[in-house]
């Protein structure tokens, strides 16, 4: 069997295959009222696609633990129960596929409230929906982006717990997966790395007080999220700043940390936490990150970025580089990409009976 398409389990959770849907925004949700961060029609078909399509896992897109959490307003939320009550649609579907649904939790720190990327991405203000951004220092993420809010010890440990209610919310939405979004300089990465933590108290300087709050977090999490069921964390291996920013020895080094503390699978990224910073965009260009964890420390890991064709996958995956493959655009252009995938490699995903004249 090839594979790519060999099951996967993580504590009691089996993955029917290694083909991964990596959580990208959609910027869709409603910004206010009643329907704020809930989905709708858009994620529903978004996501239903896909899972047709025999994509084996599902990570829905960063949905934020607090209004103030989003990247835009109009982003995804998980911080009351009728968003709960509307996942659950998607969820329910995506099982009826075999697809096992996971969610991606996280707060967006210095890099919130801002406008949809295919409108500029610049920050908004209150006539626009927008607020007021905290991060861990009070340093824009650009010349352009507004000086955040730093964060009291009080308020850190309240997001803490809000990480934690996401959780619960997730678990009752019909989730079989969480990830904690620690990436792409969003509030956690900020946090971790030395160019956007200034910080002089027990959360910056050290290697250790910068990873304090994301261990805080991710112990929160896993004490809300059922033992039995597997917990991702989403990471960029590097800043590409050199020493002056995270690099891929910190990720080794906290990769064995979050083992240790419940995580099951390291989601392998990089970047997003400098707006200038040169990346040698390639295909597979991750890949190497990914690899380095799994080889290092035994954590589960799966690779992401530029992975757009089924040889390369498989040869990822063979390779023992990761544990699966994370696609993002390329199953934004080809929803049945896994079908077609399993076609070409002599595999077997889930087809749906209206479906079958198509094999």
């Amino acid at each position: 069997m090839s594979a790519l398409f060999e099951p996967r389990t993580l504590r009691s959770l089996t993955i029917p295959n290694r083909v991964w849907m990596a959580p990208m925004c959609q910027y869709s949700a409603e910004p206010c009222g009643p329907e704020a961060g809930a989905p709708h029609d858009w994620h529903f078909a978004h996501y239903a696609a896909r899972a047709a399509g025999g994509t084996g896992l599902i990570l829905v897109e960063a949905t934020a633990v607090s209004p103030e959490g989003r990247i835009s307003p109009y982003d995804l939320g998980i911080w009351n129960d009728h968003q709960v009550e509307a996942f659950r649609r998607i969820t329910g579907f995506l099982k009826d596929q075999g697809t096992v649904a996971g969610l991606q939790i996280g707060h967006a720190g210095r890099k919130a409230s801002t406008e949809r990327p295919w409108k500029g991405g610049a920050p908004v203000g209150a006539d626009e929906h927008g607020w007021q951004p905290v991060a861990p220092s009070p340093l824009p993420f650009d010349d352009d982006a507004p000086v955040p809010d730093e964060l009291t010890r009080e308020q850190i440990h309240v997001i803490t717990e809000q990480f934690a209610a996401a959780a619960r919310r997730a678990l009752d939405a019909g989730f079989q997966v969480v990830e904690i979004h620690g990436a792409h300089g969003y509030l956690i990465g900020e946090f971790l790395s030395p160019h956007s933590n200034h910080r002089t108290d027990e959360y910056g300087g050290t290697f250790e007080n910068r990873t304090r709050f994301a261990l805080e977090v991710v112990d929160a999490v896993r004490g809300a999220w059922p033992e039995e069921l597997p917990l991702f964390f989403r990471i960029s291996a590097t800043d590409w700043l050199d020493e002056a920013g995270w690099t891929a020895d910190d990720t080794v080094r906290f990769a064995a940390l979050l083992r240790e503390h419940g995580v099951d699978l390291l989601d392998v990224s990089s970047g997003g936490n400098a707006p200038r910073a040169a990346i040698p965009v390639a295909p597979g260009y991750q890949v190497p990150f990914a690899a380095r964890v799994r080889a290092e420390t035994g954590l589960p890991v799966a690779a992401v970025g530029l992975i757009t064709e089924a040889g390369q996958a498989e040869k990822i995956v063979a390779n023992g580089e990761a544990d699966a493959v994370l696609l993002g655009r390329e199953l934004l252009r080809s929803p049945s990409w896994a079908r077609q995938a399993a076609r070409e490699l002599g595999g077997e995903v889930h087809v749906p009976d209206p479906y079958h004249r198509s094999v």
